[in-house]
């Protein structure tokens, strides 16, 4: 379970990673604009979100085993479409497809690992899946530099797509049993339609701000996700228990730090990338082999963060991670035209070393704060949190873009612009990181979790 869930984290923070990179190549090749650009990442982003708690929940009642290998099937037939993607739209509605094999992913991976392994051995178990997402993101600008360079963007997705396969056929031959500890349940199907409107318009609202359009969806959205919470209320079996919020510190704020610390962080690989080849002049490739140093870092740390909270309060773990990326983030909102590489290196590796500290404790906190019929919904819940910080991040990125540059391209003639609209993103996600120590903070003590018996006789 944990090579076929390592794998599953491998391959999509890989993909993410890759894509940044190629980004420009692929603007070139079909002739987008910075702006449609942005939505070949988003899209992707926005499919998982909105679908993440509804899968997780089905995961809960039909076996997460089975949603886990359809995820990785889907992510990987959709991931070879796209080598063959025609245009810029039909590259955005493949990303999409990518995303709902996503969230299958993401609902259900972490959720299976906390099945597996007990409480005292859980912190290092999801330590190494941490760190092998960030191997992925490690080797992603690396050699999606190097493969877009040399063979071209697309072969970025088939590469993905033959991961995803291996991934599956792990799955389906070494994964033996099923986890579905809420088996019997009803699926809110009502719930998971408001659910997934709700967040599906604030999302795309966040997505196309500062438009008018983007406004009103926004306003729908919160409207819609108000009404659901009403709603779950009174559901026997709802598809998002507000009573996992309610009276329990650690989940709450738990996902209020993932929230703010991708957020905060996420959009830095792409604006640096931007910024080491059209401002710099550098190769993809060797934008890459800069940008790997971060998620090196995060690879290293990662296991070790994992496994020392498990002995050590998550809070204090992952509110010195905050501090630390918010003082990476500070130093590179201050480079420029003529900043010293050096000098960007040294903001990603602080930004490495600091989200490592953060991840892995934090997603310990919040898969030992819930029961284990609810370990879908705590792990989708979770993963929600962090794809929503990742739009919030891109959507920061474009409402800066817009104002700055007009949502031109990017030429020596804007290249002002866009270094002003890139410190500021940087500043704010430094002062976001700044407030998510208290919210870190805020959680409390994370006592032990007793781990029930049909637990230890399932495994």
């Amino acid at each position: 379970m944990l090579i076929a869930a390592s794998l599953a984290a491998f391959v999509t923070p890989f993909m993410s990673a890759a894509v940044n990179v190629a980004l420009p190549s692929i603007g070139r090749e079909l002739g987008a604009s910075t702006g449609l650009m942005s939505w070949v990442a988003t899209s992707f982003l926005l499919a998982a979100a909105v679908l993440l708690v509804p899968l997780g929940k089905l995961a809960d009642i039909r076996g997460r085993r089975k949603l886990f290998a359809a995820g990785m099937a889907v992510f990987s037939v959709a991931s070879l479409a796209c080598v063959f993607a025609p245009s810029v739209p039909v590259l955005i509605a493949l990303r999409a497809a990518q995303g709902i094999g996503g969230a299958m992913i993401y609902g259900t991976g972490t959720a299976l690992l906390t099945s597996v392994f007990p409480a005292g051995e859980r912190g290092r178990a999801l330590g190494i899946n941490v760190g092998t997402t960030y191997i992925g993101l490690s080797i992603g600008p690396f050699l999606g530099g190097l493969l877009t360079q040399h063979l071209g963007w697309r072969s970025l997705f088939l590469a993905a797509a033959v991961i995803g396969l291996a991934g599956l056929a792990v799955t389906l031959a070494g994964v033996r049993g099923e986890w579905a500890e809420a088996k019997g349940e009803r699926f809110d199907l009502t719930g998971s339609l408001v659910y997934t409107a709700g967040l599906l318009a604030f999302m795309g609202g966040l997505a196309v701000l500062p438009a008018a359009a983007g406004i009103a969806l926004l306003i729908g959205g919160a409207a819609c996700l108000s009404g659901f919470a009403l709603l779950e209320r009174r559901v026997a079996h709802p598809v998002l228990s507000i009573a996992l919020f309610r009276g329990n510190p650690v989940f709450t704020f738990s996902n209020l730090a993932a929230l703010i610390s991708y957020s905060a962080t996420f959009s830095v690989s792409y604006l640096m990338s931007l910024y080491l080849q059209e401002v710099r002049g550098m190769s993809p490739q060797s934008a890459g082999l800069l940008l790997v140093c971060q998620p090196v870092l995060q690879a290293a740390f990662s296991p070790v963060s994992g496994r020392l909270s498990d002995r050590v309060q998550p809070r204090i773990l992952a509110s010195l991670g905050m501090l630390l990326c918010a003082c990476g983030l500070a130093l590179l909102a201050f480079i420029n035209a003529t900043t010293g590489l050096g000098i960007a290196v040294a903001g990603l590796a602080v930004l490495g070393v600091g989200f490592a500290l953060f991840s892995s404790p934090n997603t310990n906190a919040v898969m030992g704060a819930v029961e284990r019929r609810s370990l879908g919904v705590a792990s989708a819940t979770l993963s929600t949190m962090r794809l929503l910080g990742q739009t919030l991040s891109m959507a920061m990125v474009m409402v800066a873009f817009t104002l700055s540059m007009g949502g031109s391209s990017i030429a020596p003639a804007s290249f002002p612009g866009f270094l002003r609209a890139m410190r500021v993103v940087l500043l704010i996600g430094a002062a976001l990181s700044a407030v998510g120590i208290f919210a870190s903070l805020a959680r409390g003590r994370v006592g032990p979790v007793p781990e029930p018996a049909e637990g230890r006789s399932q495994r």
